[in-house]
């Protein structure tokens, strides 16, 4: 007997409850269809790769499980979600593929060498989160359909060589958080709808080419904790209410065109700040005295601007100090206590960089210095009106790698305790009023790259413990009271490379032949001394040298038969003056008697009169241009060997054939 109907329908409804459902057959469908667009989407971007160093896309293969793939996250429908390939040194371009990846939430391909521009396909990831593309080659303009995006939180595309000027649509991201598109080559202004992304934490801006004012519609990122405009040309005023960002930690604005007045009272208005940058600007005013009030600050820059005033008190509450920099400014101070502000900062033991050079601060070092932090790496007090001497404390800063001092009214002698400071590669002490010897003990600074004393009142001999300065690049000793012989030691620092100059000093006996070892030299400058001697003629193995302001002296001294130091030579009289007075009419007059009057022969020929002449004139003009007062004026060694050599070849050509 048939079942019944009823029978059959219970019998077909049971057996399609054990079968799956019909939409999870289509979504197991959509999904292998998905995992083959994502596979060749990223065969294809492995295929743009010109160089993968690391060798990590090997594993990006058709034989092997896409989501086992090195640096590829998939999610639950096997479908791309993450690519990360940061930091592999890859070279290539992006390309298109990459937009067919419509699961990616966070693409990663920041540190490599990419090229090219970023594809508009980017912008139909609609799912994507994160886009890091900083620190690598890309150039192009930022794609404007990047808006669609609408989920991004973080944009970075920092440290490129990305062009054009910074797209409007990207006010439309209204969950981003970070936008860093420093250090490119970005124009225009900047955009006021950059003021709609009120999640916004970091705006990064710096290093570009933007222009215009900084537009007021920032003020309304409330949550904004870092803002970053420095190194660009905006122009105009600060928009006051940008001081009412409350939650700002980092506000930059170094290096631009703007003017006007921070606020007395931004450090009320901004209690979070850690750093505080509006160096290189035109800024006026004083310094805010409320800024000493902000316990977190970490560093402040306010240097090369034209500020005025005094240094307000308050600075012994900033603990948490790194950086103090307020150069070149109109800064003022008066009195023997001018300078006691320093004694505030001792409470700052983290402070590394201490700069208040270029202003008009007046006073005597304190005996204090000495109690600054360990960590104090550079330390600039050069271009003020200091008096005084250097204390001795100075030389328990053990971590300074930079000291200036110069150009100020400092006198005494140069404390023999800066050879403690092991760790210095700068000492700059020129101009200044400084007596006594140069302390042996400078020799300890064996890390020493630049010794600048030149404009001192620095007598006695020159030590030899110079020598002792293996890294030394330039030394700089020159208008000072220096005697003696220069100490061969010194010629033997085959690391000197850029001048050694010790001009206009009273140094005596003959030029060192290890003078030739200075292999690597530019600039040997030993003029207005009382050196005698000939200069050896291996000084052809200095093959860098350039300048050799002797040169020009011993060649004049040569023809003439006098010296710099005669007692005729005095007031404004000088060698070279005398004989450019001279030049060339009268040169004759000047010229050393024996080479006017002895004939000069040749291979048993006489070189004619009229050419013995006019080879006195040419190599008096050689030594004439050697011997300049600027340095800059002075002909280079190379050309004047040149020039002298091409003399003594014409003069040869031109011998005349009388047998003698």
């Amino acid at each position: 007997m048939d079942p019944s109907p009823l029978l059959l329908f219970a019998v077909l409804a049971s057996l399609l409850l054990l079968l799956p459902p019909f939409p999870s057959l289509r979504a197991d469908s959509s999904s292998s269809s998905g995992d083959v667009v994502d596979r060749e989407a990223l065969l294809s971007l492995k295929a743009s790769m010109k160089s993968d160093p690391s060798g990590t896309l090997v594993s990006w293969n058709e034989s092997s499980d896409l989501c086992q793939w090195s640096r590829v996250v998939c999610n639950g429908r096997s479908r791309v979600s993450t690519l990360n390939l940061q930091g592999l040194g890859l070279t290539g371009s992006v390309g298109p593929y990459l937009g067919n990846l419509s699961y990616l939430r966070f693409l990663y391909l920041q540190d490599n060498q990419l090229s090219g521009e970023l594809p508009h396909q980017l912008g139909g990831l609609l799912h994507l989160e994160v886009l890091n593309a900083s620190s690598n080659l890309i150039g192009g303009a930022i794609p404007a359909n990047l808006s669609r995006c609408s989920n991004l939180t973080t944009l970075d595309l920092s440290q490129n060589a990305i062009s054009g000027s910074i797209p409007s649509d990207l006010g439309l991201l209204s969950k981003l958080q970070v936008l860093k598109l420093g250090k490119n080559q970005l124009t225009g202004t900047i955009p006021s709808a950059i003021g709609n992304l009120s999640s916004l934490t970091t705006l990064n801006l710096g290093t570009n080419s933007l222009g215009g004012p900084i537009p007021g519609d920032l003020v309304r990122l409330h949550s904004l904790k870092v803002l970053q405009i420095a190194i660009n040309d905006l122009t105009g005023q600060v928009p006051p209410t940008l001081y009412n960002l409350s939650s700002l930690v980092l506000l930059d604005f170094a290096s631009n065109d703007l003017f006007g007045e921070i606020p007395g009272d931004v450090g009320y208005r901004l209690p979070n700040l850690v750093d505080f940058h509006f160096c290189f600007n035109r800024f006026t005013g004083v310094i805010p005295p409320s800024l000493h009030n902000v316990t977190s600050i970490q560093s402040l820059r306010f240097s090369h601007n034209f500020l005025h005033g005094p240094i307000p008190p308050g600075l012994g509450n900033l603990r948490n100090l790194v950086m103090y920099n307020i150069g070149f400014n109109q800064i003022v101070s008066s009195g023997a206590d001018g300078l006691e502000f320093i004694t505030s900062l001792t409470n700052s033991t983290r402070l590394e960089h201490l700069a208040i050079d270029g202003n008009l601060l007046e006073g005597v070092i304190p005996e204090s210095v000495g109690n600054l932090s360990g960590r104090l790496y550079k330390f600039y007090l050069g271009a003020n009106k200091i008096f005084g001497s250097i204390p001795a404390s100075i030389g328990q800063l053990s971590s300074l790698a930079l000291l200036n001092m110069s150009h100020n009214s400092i006198s005494g002698g140069i404390p023999p305790e800066v050879g403690q400071l092991r760790q210095l590669k700068m000492l700059g002490l020129a101009d200044n009023r400084l007596s006594g010897e140069i302390p042996a003990a400078i020799g300890n600074l064996t890390m020493l790259t630049v010794l600048q004393l030149c404009g001192n009142q620095l007598e006695g001999s020159i030590p030899s413990t110079l020598g002792q300065l293996q890294q030394l690049l330039s030394v700089d000793a020159s208008s000072n009271k220096l005697e003696g012989s220069i100490p061969r030691e010194l010629f033997t620092l085959s690391t000197l490379t850029s001048l050694l100059n010790l001009s206009k000093n009273s140094l005596s006996g003959p030029l060192p032949e290890e003078i030739s070892d200075l292999v690597n030299v530019v600039a040997i400058d030993l003029s207005s001394n009382m050196l005698s001697g000939n200069i050896t003629p291996s000084i052809g193995n200095c093959r860098s040298l350039q300048i050799l302001s002797i040169f020009g002296v011993m060649l004049l001294e040569l023809i003439t038969g006098k010296s710099p130091t005669d007692e005729c030579f005095a007031g404004d009289l000088s060698l070279e003056r005398w004989i450019r007075a001279a030049f060339p009419d009268e040169l004759t007059r000047v010229l050393d008697a024996e080479l006017t009057t002895a004939p000069i022969c040749h291979g048993g020929r006489r070189i004619s009169p009229e050419k013995q002449d006019e080879c006195l004139v040419s190599v008096t003009s050689v030594g004439l241009s050697c011997a300049k007062e600027s340095p800059d004026a002075r002909l280079n060694i190379r050309e004047a060997l040149s020039q002298l050599k091409g003399i003594r070849d014409g003069l040869l050509k031109h011998e005349l054939a009388i047998t003698i």
